[in-house]
C-alpha cells in the first residue's frame, strides 16, 4: 500500500498534471471554438473565477467530510470536466466548461493542501515544500504529455479523456492512504476559542494571504509574460524565449525538494525573507539588464526564491487553525488560498496594463517589488502568530 506521504505527493503531482495537460492545448481549442486571442483571454478567466469561488467555500466542506472524500469527489468532477472542455464546440460551452473545471480544481487544490497539513502534523516536521515540488514536476509532466499528444495529432477531446481516465486511476490507487476525517475531542471542540475563530478577523492570516498573493502575482507574471519580455524587448527568438519559464519552473521544482531542509535550518520567516530577496533581485535584474543570458539567470533565481512562499504560507495557515485536539486548519487554508487565487486572476492582466502604459521591462520591475513585499510580510506574520500563541498560553494558564 502507498504510504500517506507518497499518496499526498502523487495527488499534488496529479493536480499539476491537470493544469499542464490542458493549458498547452489552448491553440487547438482556440481554433476549435473559433475564438481570437481577445475572446479566448476573457474565456480563460473562467477557470480562475471558478477556482476562486470554490476555494472560498471549500474549507467548511473539507472540515465536514475530510480531505480524502473531497479529493475523490473533486477528482471525479475534474475527470468529467476535462473531456467536456475538449469537446467544446463554441465559446460559451468552452467558458462554462472551464468555469466548472476551475471550481472542481479549486476544491481539489484546497483539499490536497489540507491533506498535506495533516501529514505534516503527523510527521511533526515541515514537509509542505516537498508536496508542492510534486505539483511543479506534475505540471512539467503534463505539459510534456500535451506536447506529445499534439505532435501525435490527438484531438483535445481524446487527449483530455485519456488524461481524465489516468487521473481517476491514480486517485483510486492512493485514496485509501489519504488523510480522512480526523477524530475530534469533543471537549476541545466545545471549548471557547483562544483566538478569534473567524479567519477574516485575524491579522496573521491576512499577512500569510499577502505572502501567497505576492507569490501568485510573481509566478503568474513569469508564466504569462517572460517569453514576451525576451522576444519584444531583448530580441531573443521565440523558441529560446520559451525556455525562460521552463528554467523558472525547473528551478522552483528543485528548490522545493530542498525546501523542507531549508525551513528546518532557517525557520519559516527567514526562509521566506531570503527567498523574497532572491526572487526580487532576479526579476528586477531580468527586467533592467536587458540581456537574455542574464534574464535566464534572473528567472532561475526568481523560481528558486519563490519556491517556498506558497507552501510555507499554507503550512503556517494550517498550523494557525490547529485546535487543542490536533485537528483544524481547513478554513484557514481555504481563506489564504482564496486570497492567493486573486493574484493568479488579476496579476497577469494588471501586468499587461502596466506594460501598455510604460513597457514590459517596467512591469517586471513592479513584479520584482511585489515579490520583495513577501519579506516584510513574513516577518510581520511571524510576529502576529507569536502574539496569538502568547494569547493561547495565557488562556491555558488561567
Amino acid at each position: 500500500m502507498v504510504s500517506q506521504r507518497w499518496a499526498v505527493i502523487l495527488v499534488f503531482a496529479l493536480n499539476g498534471a491537470v493544469l499542464g495537460s490542458w493549458a498547452p492545448r489552448t491553440p487547438a481549442l482556440s481554433e476549435q471554438i473559433g475564438a481570437g486571442p481577445g475572446l479566448l483571454g476573457l474565456a480563460l478567466l473562467g477557470g480562475s473565477v471558478g477556482m476562486l469561488l470554490s476555494a472560498a467555500v471549500s474549507g467548511r466542506v473539507i472540515e465536514r467530510f475530510g480531505p480524502r472524500a473531497v479529493i475523490a469527489g473533486s477528482a471525479i468532477a475534474i475527470a468529467a470536466g476535462l473531456p467536456a472542455l475538449g469537446a467544446a464546440p463554441s465559446l460559451p460551452w468552452f467558458t462554462a466548461a472551464l468555469l466548472l473545471l476551475g471550481m472542481a480544481s479549486g476544491v481539489f487544490d484546497v483539499a490536497m493542501n489540507i491533506a498535506g497539513v495533516a501529514v505534516e502534523r503527523r510527521l511533526a516536521r515541515p514537509i509542505m515544500p516537498v508536496f508542492h515540488a510534486g505539483f511543479s514536476f506534475g505540471a512539467l509532466a503534463g505539459s510534456g504529455a500535451a506536447a506529445l499528444a499534439a505532435a501525435g495529432g490527438w484531438s483535445p477531446l481524446l487527449h483530455f479523456a485519456v488524461a481524465g481516465t489516468a487521473g481517476i486511476a491514480l486517485v483510486a490507487t492512493v485514496v485509501r492512504a489519504l488523510p480522512g476525517v480526523a477524530p475530534r475531542d469533543r471537549r476541545a471542540a466545545a471549548s471557547p476559542p483562544t483566538v478569534r475563530a473567524v479567519p477574516i478577523r485575524r491579522p496573521a492570516l491576512w499577512l500569510l494571504a499577502a505572502i501567497a498573493l505576492c507569490s501568485a502575482v510573481a509566478e503568474g507574471a513569469s508564466s504569462d509574460w517572460s517569453a514576451l519580455l525576451l522576444v519584444s524587448e531583448q530580441h531573443a527568438g521565440e523558441a529560446a524565449a520559451a525556455l525562460a519559464y521552463s528554467a523558472f519552473s525547473l528551478a522552483m521544482g528543485f528548490a522545493r525538494l530542498g525546501g523542507s531542509w531549508a525551513q528546518r535550518r532557517l525557520g519559516p520567516a527567514r526562509l521566506l525573507a531570503v527567498g523574497a530577496a532572491c526572487a526580487s533581485a532576479g526579476l528586477v535584474g531580468a527586467a533592467l539588464v536587458g540581456v537574455p543570458a542574464v534574464s535566464y539567470a534572473g528567472f532561475v533565481l526568481a523560481g528558486a526564491g519563490l519556491a517556498a512562499s506558497f507552501p510555507v504560507a499554507l503550512s503556517l495557515a494550517g498550523e494557525a487553525g490547529r485546535r487543542a485536539d490536533g485537528t483544524g486548519g481547513e478554513r484557514e487554508v481555504a481563506f489564504v488560498t482564496a486570497i492567493a487565487y486573486t493574484g493568479f486572476l488579476a496579476g497577469p492582466p494588471a501586468i499587461g496594463g502596466i506594460a501598455h502604459l510604460t513597457s514590459l521591462s517596467a512591469s517586471f520591475v513592479v513584479v520584482g517589488v511585489v515579490a520583495g513585499v513577501i519579506a516584510p510580510a513574513a516577518i510581520a506574520a511571524a510576529r502576529s502568530l507569536a502574539r496569538e500563541r502568547a494569547v493561547v498560553e495565557r488562556s491555558v494558564v488561567r
